[in-house]
């Protein structure tokens, strides 16, 4: 069995000194994916995951403090790649690939567009690209984890209030038509493979009291090629965990 977190940490270093590593010391994952490091490698506390058992492989953007993916794992890695081979997006430090064996783990960080123009434009273009390059790449690793912060609300059932918010990004008709091609075109959502219930959030907006009152989004998911759907053990949501303005998400494999 394996068990893979994801996490958007909204700041590595930040995460830390909200005892992070406490936490993951007792969550004892094989695998954990994080998101929004904004650090450079050598400011990820690099000895004190070793410590741990865990070593880091990380892909920062160009721009310090800004974006960035890494990979924790305890078993060492057969290969890692480090982007999708598109500067657009390399740059900005969103993709990392791990593989184990026949296994691929990926931590993704899909632009927000939040900004909307240019930035809703370039998500868009990540969101074609990074399929295409997905459906590439699993002609020769076709059991691939694609695990990380997506931006997007793929089901009413995955935000508050769905009829207020279906013109906000993260949320557009063109994002979750995306979304439902994606699914469609063998990629699995793993958590509602297990929970069919709505009101289950991985995202809340600082404000508001939106955290105490659930007011959220799930944004964050492992999503898997259909080779390991049938390994699906058990899914959820960790909504307690408060490092960050994200929780995480986890999974367990029979793999």
């Amino acid at each position: 069995m394996k068990r893979i977190l994801s996490y958007n940490v909204n700041g590595i270093r930040a995460a830390i000194k909200k005892d992070f590593m406490g936490w993951l010391k007792n969550e004892d994952p094989d695998i954990i994916c994080l998101q929004e490091t904004k650090a450079q490698p050598v400011q990820m506390s690099e000895e004190a995951f070793a410590e741990m058992g865990y070593q880091i492989y990380a892909h920062s953007a160009v721009k310090k403090g800004y974006s960035g993916v890494a990979i924790l794992c305890k078993e060492k890695p057969d290969h890692v790649e480090y982007g999708i081979g598109n500067e657009k997006y390399d740059t900005e430090g969103r993709v990392i690939r791990a593989d184990f064996g026949d296994l691929s783990v990926i931590s993704a960080y899909f632009p927000s567009g939040t900004t909307g123009g240019p930035r809703q434009a370039y998500k868009m273009d990540f969101l074609a690209d990074f399929h295409a390059y997905l459906n590439e790449l699993r002609k020769t690793r076709p059991n691939l984890v694609i695990s990380g912060d997506y931006n997007i609300c793929r089901l009413w059932i995955d935000i508050h209030n769905p009829e207020k918010q279906h013109n906000t990004s993260g949320f557009l008709p063109e994002e979750r038509e995306w979304f439902q091609q994606f699914v469609d075109d063998g990629y699995c959502d793993s958590f509602r493979e297990i929970v069919q219930e709505p009101h289950q959030y991985s995202w809340w907006s600082y404000r508001a009291g939106s955290r105490a009152r659930n007011k959220g989004w799930r944004i964050d998911y492992h999503m898997l090629t259909e080779p390991l759907k049938s390994t699906i053990l058990n899914a959820g949501i960790l909504a307690q965990v408060v490092h960050s303005d994200h929780c995480p998400v986890w999974l367990e494999l029979d793999v």
